[in-house]
């Protein structure tokens, strides 16, 4: 078997050069300014995500608004602490979280919606849960070994967006659809 670590004395000298780049160190694999930017697009999208369950929050009306916006509201929480962990890592690797919101919607993998009608806003709900998810996993795959601390922050995300899309498809099913004419 071979070795698998470097003497602790040359990874004691390591250590002690650059300090000011924190948890970087020689042993990370991923393209860091890249891993930056992806992780600023991913804080935009969850920052979209909130506006958007909190403008369908208090805007949900009709019989089973109710719940769906309660939904929504816990939905908004969910993503906020998504925003958070993503900020919180962005600064961890040394970069500024870009909360600009005049360029928020311009990097954001989701769309903001205004729609009125329930069905309407369930679904463009369940469409930006799909596109985190589609994104998540991509970003979780590209990062590989290079980073799996960004990698993991990913994948915990991800376990959660696939919780919101399966509770929107539930409220779908569960909520009478208006056809056309009747």
């Amino acid at each position: 078997m071979a070795e698998f670590l470097t003497d602790i004395e040359t990874l004691r000298s390591r250590a002690r050069l650059e300090m000011e780049k924190g948890p970087v160190t020689d042993a990370y694999g991923a393209d860091l300014d890249r891993v930056l930017q992806v992780l600023n697009e991913a804080l935009a999208t969850e920052l979209v995500c909130v506006l958007r369950y909190k403008r369908h929050y208090y805007t949900a009306g009709g019989l089973y608004s109710e719940p769906v916006a309660a939904e929504f509201l816990e939905h908004a929480g969910e993503e906020q602490e998504h925003a958070d962990k993503l900020a919180k890592r962005i600064v961890q690797l040394g970069g500024e979280p870009d909360f600009n919101p005049d360029t928020l919607t311009k990097r954001s993998h989701a769309q903001y919606d205004e729609s009125l009608d329930l069905i309407d806003m369930i679904k463009e709900d369940l469409v930006a849960e799909r596109v985190a998810i589609a994104s998540y996993t991509e970003i979780a795959k590209w990062l590989g070994d290079g980073d799996p601390t960004t990698r993991r922050v990913f994948e915990d995300l991800l376990s959660q967006e696939e919780e919101h899309a399966d509770d929107l498809r539930g409220l779908l099913e569960r909520i009478p659809q208006t056809q056309p004419g009747l």
